[in-house]
């Protein structure tokens, strides 16, 4: 295999380079091998063309046993306990166990679905939702992910996008001694097939519609095969359809996002060079499948040989703590929320975090004090900040365990990546200058997407955005600060994206939820600012002519809607009455005017403390 095809540019000689090296240490096997990893002959491809002419399953490269890296049929590869299940033992599966029920839930695939259809996984994050997915992209079809947290009309939104064949569910969500429904609200979003898993016990504990199935009798399905824990994989090519995934952009509508079987490579091989993991690591991440961070940690276990870690339950709380230590944790990642929730409850008090090396945290701005509590809990390991997109299969800004590392910063952009600071003109700033601005994202990045499936790429990801050395930059959205000692800190969304708790939403999505939330009210604008810490939520509201309204109902009325439209976990931090909105010419809102109008007051407001 050449390192990369006669037209690619010298400057990207050294990313084709790294490229070559990291292949070799993943997990992968490939069944046609590529020709070149780098062709950038086809200049309507921004990204250019990776592992050109290479075929191969890369659920299939999860599930075999490889040799350099001490990876065999009878190493573990997931680790699990349920909550309110704190003493007992930790379960375990082994490769090979894994192997086993994965092709067992292909064959059932296969007697019910298409090659190619689309099918959607709504559920927690627990071992059978694992073993379904890795069958699904095994088998030739789609995953379409979708967060157990939505209500039923962003579930009906996300089945109709993906145009989803079925859907894998569970009766209920566990959440101490609660249950929250989830089937009903599968039934409530679409007619589409469902097939459920009981969230404890055997039997599912609800009525089906005539359509759908248990979990049981989807199984035997397999039972017509020969062999039902045998499955010869579907392979393909490297670009071919893995995963749809869903973000939400500054329209309203989330845009559909599309994974190849590049985007695993690219999100391993970042856990590989950015977090050290390797073979005989065990990884934890409490997270779901319907964001992004869902199948990048499942990719990053398997094609890296360590052990996925999974606790079946909530991670607010000593349970979750406890299995940290008790299931061995060397990697932990987190949301600087959670840290902030353990710190104030103090629920690792008496528990030993030692066998960690190395913690990671993305999905919203960290706080310095927070970061430094957490990586006392390990005997201040390093804290390794990532960001980046679901649109990049990974992070493009990292810290690394190869440099040293400032609390809540990031240290350089992603191996093989790179990018520059804008200016308000678009002009770049000079690398070794200390700045803010809009970042530019390179190009050329292994793994980012170069289609979504119901939205014009070229217009959100390109147009409009600079040259830079005869490139034209990508476009994320982020402003970033590079700070004296050359560390980066990102300040927000250039946009109407706001990240709450983790997810991202957009200002549109808050604002639509809220419409007819309180008849006093004429119209909402949500914005979302950081105070050295998570993004917080805040509704402002005009209020119609001659009328008057309490703040307190305003909140309780909007967080009611925002939960019951959209989303339960986003929190509404607080409302303001205002008696109209700043806008431009062409009458839209400046949404940046009321951000920084907020910053202002509560400036004031903390000064006069």
């Amino acid at each position: 295999m050449e390192f990369f095809d006669s037209r690619t540019s010298a400057l990207l000689v050294p990313h084709t380079i790294y490229w070559s090296i990291a292949l070799r240490e993943l997990s992968l096997a490939f069944h046609r091998d590529p020709e070149c990893i780098l062709n950038t002959g086809d200049r309507s491809r921004h990204g250019g063309i990776w592992l050109q002419g290479s075929v191969l399953n890369v659920a299939e490269c999860c599930l075999l046993p490889m040799k350099n890296l001490n990876k065999h049929d009878d190493s573990v590869a997931v680790l699990w306990r349920d909550e309110n299940l704190d003493d007992f033992p930790i379960n375990h599966m082994t490769l090979g166990e894994l192997r086993g029920q994965v092709m067992r839930v292909a064959n059932s695939l296969d007697a019910m679905f298409s090659k190619g259809d689309a099918i959607a996984i709504d559920m927690p994050m627990t071992v059978n939702a694992v073993v379904i997915y890795l069958a699904i992209v095994l088998a030739g079809f789609v995953v379409v992910s979708i967060a157990d947290s939505f209500a039923a009309k962003e579930i009906s939104t996300r089945l109709h996008v993906s145009k989803a064949k079925g859907i894998f569910t569970q009766d209920y969500i566990l959440r101490g001694q609660r249950k929250f429904p989830l089937y009903s609200r599968v039934m409530e979003a679409s007619p589409c097939k469902a097939i459920v898993i009981p969230a404890m016990g055997k039997e599912v504990d609800i009525k089906l519609r005539e359509q759908d199935m248990t979990w049981h009798n989807f199984l035997s399905l397999a039972c017509h095969c020969p062999r039902p824990d045998y499955y010869s994989p579907v392979y393909s090519s490297i670009e071919s359809l893995t995963n749809i995934l869903f973000s939400s952009g500054t329209t309203g509508e989330p845009k559909a996002i599309p994974w190849t079987q590049l985007s695993p490579i690219r999100c391993a091989a970042d856990s590989w060079a950015h977090i050290d993991l390797q073979s005989g690591d065990i990884f934890c991440w409490p997270t779901n499948l319907g964001w992004v961070m869902g199948p990048i940690l499942l990719y990053s276990c398997f094609l890296n040989g360590a052990t996925l870690a999974l606790y079946h339950g909530s991670p607010l709380g000593f349970g979750f703590c406890k299995f940290i230590q008790d299931a061995g944790v060397t990697i932990l990642g987190t949301v600087p929320s959670l840290v902030k929730f353990w710190k104030n409850t103090q629920c690792t008090e008496g528990l030993d975090w030692t066998k960690i090396k190395a913690f990671a945290s993305t999905g919203e701005a960290s706080n310095v004090d927070d970061d430094l509590w957490l990586s006392s809990r390990a005997c201040y390991r390093p804290v390794i900040e990532c960001c980046g997109g679901t649109e990049l299969a990974s992070s493009y800004i990292q810290g690394s365990m190869l440099q040293p590392q400032a609390l809540a910063t990031f240290s350089t952009p992603s191996m093989s990546t790179g990018f520059v600071i804008l200016d308000e003109h678009g002009i770049p700033y000079p690398a070794d200058q200390p700045c803010e601005g809009e970042v530019g994202l390179y190009p050329v990045y292994m793994g980012a997407t170069d289609r979504l499936l119901n939205a014009d790429h070229e217009d959100i990801y390109f147009k409009g955005m600079p040259f830079y050395k005869g490139m034209q930059l990508r476009r994320h959205g982020d402003i970033i600060k590079r700070t004296v000692g050359g560390y980066y800190i990102v300040q927000g969304r250039a946009d109407d994206t706001m990240n709450l708790g983790g997810i991202k939403t957009s200002s549109v999505e808050i604002e639509h939820a809220c419409e007819g939330a309180d008849d006093n009210v004429l119209e909402t604008a949500a914005i979302s600012f950081s105070a050295g810490g998570p993004e917080q939520l805040v509704i402002l509201a005009v209020l119609k002519k001659g009328r008057s309204a309490d703040v307190k109902v305003l909140k309780e009325n909007f967080s009611r809607a925002i939960h019951r439209n959209l989303n339960p976990l986003f929190k509404v931090s607080f409302v303001k009455v205002v008696p109209e909105f700043p806008r431009t010419a062409s009458n839209k809102l400046m949404r940046r005017v009321l951000r920084d109008q907020i910053k202002k007051e509560l400036a004031i407001q903390r000064s006069k403390l």
